[in-house]
């Protein structure tokens, strides 16, 4: 569903590249999610698929097009709610479907069907002031949905909630994705929150490069049972964490 090849970014003044030489494939119905520490270019690389910034190389294919710029078959739910504040929930939800110039009655009747979906039925007509910020992140990703694309690209979405709010949507997540099959690039800080989603953890390094792939072989849906308690997450954490340490030693001599 989505070929990455040798992408590179270098904002002009930098001393080093944003991405060095970054490729990934993620196949259709798979969830990869891409950690490392911070500046080694995973919002860069999310934000050049999704057509938000532009490369200073490289390709991305998507369903085995190239795919340079902001399309319907791509939608991106941010760290920051980003919702339209004098708008609905509802309202909030079907934008994405106005642009694409589908009738209101339709676009309305869709909007409300995501809404159902992430379990905000009882909050068609609130204003975001109006909604926590677990639900303000529900209305994002129903916004996401509704525009039924190929590929659903997160960045860090959960990471300003707190930790039962973070937890209660990553199930919810989870659930929906197996549901729908749908095709899922996650970027996150988070180790445990990566292997609770991911079918595939791709880590990074400095300067935005892959230094390792480790598949998640733990059964799915992963909420039904203890997951941390087996001896594949105890193995797949340490050698997650193996590689994030001996990126992060570096940097902490350094300093």
């Amino acid at each position: 569903m989505l070929e990455v090849r040798h992408l590179k970014k270098v904002y002009p003044g930098a001393v080093a590249p944003a991405l060095g030489d970054f490729s990934l494939k993620v196949g259709a119905g798979e969830f990869v999610s891409l950690i490392g520490p911070s500046g080694c270019g995973k919002t860069t690389a999310l934000r050049i698929v999704t057509g938000l910034l532009e490369p200073t190389a490289g390709e991305v294919d998507v369903d085995g097009r190239p795919s340079r710029g902001p399309s319907r078959d791509k939608a991106i739910v941010f760290q920051l709610f980003n919702l339209f504040p004098w708008r609905t929930a509802v309202a909030n939800v079907a934008y994405g479907l106005e642009l694409q110039g589908m009738a209101k009655r339709e676009r309305l009747s869709k909007a409300r069907e995501y809404l159902d979906l992430v379990g905000l039925g009882h909050r068609y007509d609130h204003y975001p002031s109006q909604l926590s910020g677990g639900e303000q992140q529900r209305v994002g990703l129903a916004r996401a949905l509704a525009i039924e694309p190929k590929l659903i690209l997160m960045d860090e979405p959960f990471g300003s909630l707190d930790a039962l709010t973070r937890e209660h949507l990553q199930e919810m997540v989870q659930k929906i994705v197996a549901d729908r099959g749908l095709t899922v690039l996650f970027v996150t800080h988070s180790i445990d929150e990566a292997i609770f989603l991911s079918d595939r953890v791709v880590v990074m390094g400095v300067p935005g490069r892959v230094i390792g792939e480790f598949s998640v072989e733990l059964p799915k849906p992963r909420a039904e049972y203890d997951w941390r308690n087996t001896p594949e997450y105890v193995q797949l954490r340490g050698d997650v964490w193996s590689l994030l340490k001996a990126e992060l030693e570096p940097a902490a001599s350094a300093a």
